[in-house]
């Protein structure tokens, strides 16, 4: 008796057990799927979130959570949590719900798989009303035969008689059954209810709207979408006439470019200077296919605004002859012979000749090599000198040819990526060894690591390495612990560049910041030595060669100029930072500053620079050029003002007459050249009429909208990268819901 009294006391310790561990899994699943909602309702993920509610369902007696339930907010209908995107298909978007839609669907609307599960019914059987009511979504029984039952919305006639109609075209005749259902509503109700009616002022404006926009998606939006059916019926819906390309392409585009381009002269005639800044002349690894390029030339003024300047093709072999031909015929088609007013250049080429010509012609002027390209010539400098890299890239070649191209191997490993990964995939072999595919090759063969290791203990990889030493060497090398280090390593060295550049490209930087940029990829390099356990020389050699290459003395008079730079010392003081300078970089601050002022103010310019190396700026005065905020969007901190940099010069250090100039000029500077980036799908088009002085001049025009529209909304991202952006914050919410509904079936 004793014993049966154990062993139920026993059950019930263990059912209680299973009980709370049922109730946490419950719990955490309820929790992520708050979690969600919470960030799809603030922009962030799926628009079914605004609908659906999860539910938290507890146990009547031990009060403890069960399931999971996701509640429709507009009919109150409750489903199972499993799977919410296809309860969403189902329930919303295919008119399940009654208050989702209050507009009647068409059967036409129904999708096949829909029609078959609410329409199929057995002329053997009847089936229960319970059968009916129920919300699982997750499995579907598909029709065995061809027997339909096809509700009309007739008032009378043959097919009212017929409920129960055998239909000869099977599932395929419902959607000519609803467009004959169509036709006899006409028919019988000829007058229907008229469509939103609006004035012409409002047609106007809406048309003008519509045309900005595809003007501004440059390329994005092709104008033959214009005419496809359904956006026709879409602007019949709302009360719009159609469109045709030729009208966007026509008077209405030639009328915005000069309304934008009168808006952009006027403000650069409003600037007492300005920079030029011109991309497009390096050759990138990902250009598109031939041999010409788009140049972009662009305009930054002392606010902190830029503007477009125009579009040039070019071919990737353009002389450095003809690129300063063309600069200095932009600066003169600006500013004519008041050339002065052009400050400098900032180019991601030629730095060391026309750009180099420029400014020995011109003693005013400070011409910069654009600093995301040098981060970028960091990493082929890295990929060509450094061994590690080679030996890594070789091995890796290696390694993805014999997956690749073995049969049983590749099988292997398919079979082992989808086991750990959900899906396959090719490791990708680059043409050549230009850096950036055999960068995106190591990649796919760190991302591969777990299913390459188990390949080694399948079947037929055994029995391939009996037969082949390549095979062996190969899964020596995938054993090698050495070669999995020094993969990490090259990757990790890249991507640490990779992403300062991407930092760069999005923040564009100004001139001041060039040299705090350069000492933070030191420490940072420092860092990865000693973490993968790498001899410094080689690396800081390679650092050190790419920084003397970007180097101009501007760097250091920015640095040394700009306010936001002043360091606080031991009295209070807020005092330019010379002492982190070299001696080389001070003796450039001296040169520069004599070059950029007249020959009778130097020595005036050269005690200024002494009195502000001791006294340096108000304290207020430079506490409020420092001041920071958080950025809501990135939470990263931010200068409140960056104008007031130059602002102060401007107002409260006029005592510094000819230093004050300089710094006004200089410290404005950009130390990039990225600005708009053109659309993949126009630049096709470009290249396929790129002889037609008409397309072209449409397409000038295209761009130079667009780039307006973008660099006034400082929106430096192509519509691409926005893109695979919100793919993959979509795969972050699947991977979100993935972790809080494990083993759905067992709730």
């Amino acid at each position: 008796m004793a014993a049966t009294n154990a062993a139920a006391t026993t059950a019930s310790v263990d059912s209680g057990s299973a009980e709370e561990a049922t109730a946490k899994t419950v719990q955490k699943r309820y929790e992520g799927l708050l979690m969600v909602r919470n960030k799809a309702i603030r922009g962030k993920g799926a628009w079914y979130w605004a609908h659906l509610e999860p539910l938290l369902v507890h146990n009547t007696e031990t009060g403890l959570p069960k399931a999971v339930k996701l509640r429709c907010s507009l009919c109150d209908a409750v489903f199972s949590a499993s799977n919410p995107s296809r309860t969403a298909s189902e329930h919303l978007k295919r008119g399940t719900c009654p208050n989702f839609n209050s507009a009647a669907k068409p059967i036409s609307s129904v999708s096949p798989a829909t029609a078959a599960a609410v329409v199929v019914v057995s002329s053997s059987s009847t089936p229960s009303p319970s059968s009916f009511v129920h919300h699982n979504h997750r499995k579907r029984t598909s029709p065995s035969g061809s027997s339909y039952h096809a509700p009309t919305r007739f008032g009378s006639g043959l097919l009212t008689q017929q409920p129960h109609l055998i239909l000869s075209g099977g599932k395929e005749d419902l959607g000519a059954l609803a467009l004959l259902e169509d036709s006899v509503k006409k028919l019988k109700s000829p007058k229907t209810s008229p469509g939103p009616t609006l004035s012409k002022a409002q047609i106007d404006c809406a048309l003008d709207s519509l045309a900005d926009w595809v003007y501004e998606s440059c390329g994005s939006v092709s104008f033959s979408s214009l005419e496809h059916p359904k956006f026709r019926a879409f602007l019949a819906q709302v009360g719009l006439p159609g469109v045709f390309p030729r009208e966007f392409m026509g008077g209405r585009l030639d009328v915005k470019f000069e309304e934008v381009k009168v808006e952009s002269e006027a403000r650069i005639r409003d600037a007492m200077f300005f920079q030029i800044a011109s991309d497009g002349w390096k050759v990138m690894n990902n250009d598109g296919d031939g041999d010409e390029r788009l140049v972009n030339l662009s305009v930054n003024l002392p606010n902190g605004t830029s503007l477009y300047r125009k579009a040039l093709f070019v071919t990737a072999s353009a002389p450095s002859k003809y690129a300063e031909e063309v600069l200095w015929e932009t600066i003169t088609g600006i500013c004519g012979n008041l050339v002065q007013q052009c400050v400098g250049i900032v180019a991601d080429r030629f730095k060391a000749k026309a750009l180099k010509n420029l400014e020995n012609q011109n003693h005013w002027m400070v011409n910069l090599s654009c600093q995301y390209q040098g981060f970028n010539s960091l990493i082929k400098d890295f990929a060509k000198e450094l061994p590690l890299f080679r030996t890594v890239a070789e091995n890796c070649l290696k390694l993805a040819n014999f997956v690749n191209y073995r049969s049983q191997v590749r099988n292997s490993f398919h079979k082992y990526q989808l086991q750990e990964y959900g899906h396959t995939w090719l490791l990708r072999v680059p043409k050549d060894f230009n850096f950036g595919p055999v960068y995106t090759m190591m990649e796919d063969t760190l991302s591969s690591v777990r299913a390459l290791q188990l390949v080694l203990l399948d079947e037929p990889f055994k029995m391939v390495s009996i037969e082949d030493q390549n095979a062996r060497e190969v899964g020596d090398m995938i054993r090698d612990v050495g070669f999995w280090n020094d993969l990490e390593a090259v990757h990790n060295l890249v991507k640490l560049v990779k992403d300062m550049a991407q930092e760069i490209e999005a923040e564009r930087p100004l001139v001041g910041q060039c040299l705090p940029l350069w000492d933070e990829l030191r420490t940072k390099v420092k860092d990865w030595c000693s973490k993968f356990h790498i001899a410094e020389g080689a690396v800081e050699k390679l650092v050190e060669k790419r920084f003397k290459k970007n180097y101009h003395p501007a760097w250091a008079a920015a640095y040394i100029l700009d306010p936001l730079y002043l360091v606080r010392d031991t009295s209070g003081k807020y005092l330019p930072p010379f002492k982190y300078l070299t001696p080389e970089q001070e003796k450039d601050v001296d040169k520069l500053i004599t070059r950029l002022v007249a020959r009778d103010e130097a020595h005036i310019a050269l005690m200024e620079l002494m009195k502000w190396r001791t006294e340096g700026l108000d304290p207020v005065y430079a506490q409020a050029v420092q001041m920071k905020e958080r950025d809501p969007v990135t939470g990263k901190m931010r200068i409140v003002n960056p104008q007031s940099s130059r602002l102060v010069w401007e107002t409260y250090l006029t005592e510094f007459k000819s230093l004050g100039k300089v710094a006004v000029r200089l410290i404005f500077l950009h130390a990039t050249s990225c600005g708009f980036k053109c659309n993949w799908s126009l630049w096709r088009w470009v290249c396929a009429h790129g002889h037609s002085r008409t397309a072209l001049d449409k397409v000038q025009k295209l761009i130079f909208i667009a780039a307006h529209s973008k660099l006034e909304r400082r929106d430096f991202s192509t519509d691409q990268d926005k893109d695979a952006e919100l793919f993959s914050l979509v795969n972050g919410e699947d991977d979100v819901l993935n972790e809080v509904l494990v083993d759905t079936s067992s709730v």
